[in-house]
């Protein structure tokens, strides 16, 4: 995926050439902030865990495999729960919204925060956007709670709703400062969280305390350092169901031959685990421009490709 908000990202250097492309956090510009135990230090399904917290300068590498006597490469923060937090639990208020195209596994994601919160973290008050960025000026919110959002693993779609687009800082920043929200989760791809890094400017400089979480949505599985984007095997699954119908119409007749278009933009992941077939998107510079504009972009601010880059092509 690209990186969202490049011009904002931190990067801090070390010895050995170690550089380490850090995330912006809220205590940048609010660093007196008290901090608190974090409650799952007191949670008996936790607590009893030796190392389950992270400690807050562990970094993972982006190479895996280096020269012993090569630079150290770029690094990354790791994720995982601190040991101190910035919120008390009867203080946050949290929103979800999801944005851009569907993915399989959505709900599960929301499913997962709303619970979390709740049973590891004691937090009570959680609300959902419906309808993606708009939704935060434009509909109403919808209370989410473990009994509500028991089942919704089980559902396509989100039960969020989502859209493209809507990507009004003020307006959006507005509605989460008076609706009292200190804790956003977007769920989204790279037009997405290129809306939540702008969101988080607009909020820092207002020196608010919030805080912003960007939750990567894509069926591609483009995103470094991870395994597997959630949804990916689900798309690589429904990708061969197509690959196996198209395989018996072309052996059914005299040379015949089966055409599938398999989506990924700049990534052939889905193509190559479905097919083993070259990565797609290669060749854009060379089809025609008058078929299509190179220069439009989608609501979400993605490079519109042309229709036979954007496709595998399989026989």
């Amino acid at each position: 995926m690209e990186n969202p908000g490049d011009t904002q990202m931190k990067l801090v250097a070390g010895p050995g050439d170690y550089v380490l492309e850090d995330v912006p956090h809220f205590t940048d510009y609010l660093p007196d902030l008290s901090s608190y135990p974090n409650p799952l230090q007191d949670n008996p399904a936790f607590s009893v865990v030796k190392q389950y917290f992270v400690n807050a300068d562990d970094t993972v590498t982006q190479k895996i495999v280096v020269h012993k006597d090569g630079p150290r490469g770029v690094h990354f923060r790791r994720a995982g729960p601190r040991q101190r937090v910035y919120f008390e639990s009867d203080e946050v208020h949290a929103c979800i919204v999801t944005c851009g195209g569907l993915c399989p596994g959505l709900n599960t994601v929301i499913r997962e925060i709303v619970c979390g919160l709740y049973h590891m973290y004691g937090v009570r008050k959680i609300v959902g956007i419906d309808g993606g960025y708009r939704g935060f000026y434009a509909k109403n919110t919808i209370t989410l709670t473990p009994k509500f959002v028991n089942d919704i693993h089980k559902r396509g779609g989100t039960i969020l709703g989502t859209s493209r687009g809507g990507h009004e800082k003020s307006k959006i920043v507005d509605s989460i400062q008076d609706r009292g929200i200190n804790q956003v989760y977007i769920i989204g791809g790279d037009g997405t969280q290129r809306g939540a890094s702008v969101i988080f400017e607009e909020i820092r400089r207002r020196g608010l305390k919030v805080a912003v979480a960007g939750i990567p949505k894509t069926i591609d599985n483009d995103i470094p350092v991870i395994d597997k984007s959630f949804g990916f095997d689900t798309a690589v699954e429904e990708a061969q169901r197509a690959i196996n119908a198209a395989h018996v119409e072309a052996t059914s007749i005299e040379n015949g031959i089966g055409l599938v278009k398999l989506m990924g933009r700049y990534s052939g992941f889905i193509g190559m685990y479905a097919t083993l077939a070259s990565p797609e998107g290669a060749g854009q510079d060379l089809l025609s421009e008058s078929l299509h504009s190179m220069d439009q972009q989608d609501a979400s601010g993605n490079k519109l490709l042309q229709d036979v880059g954007c496709g595998s092509l399989t026989g």
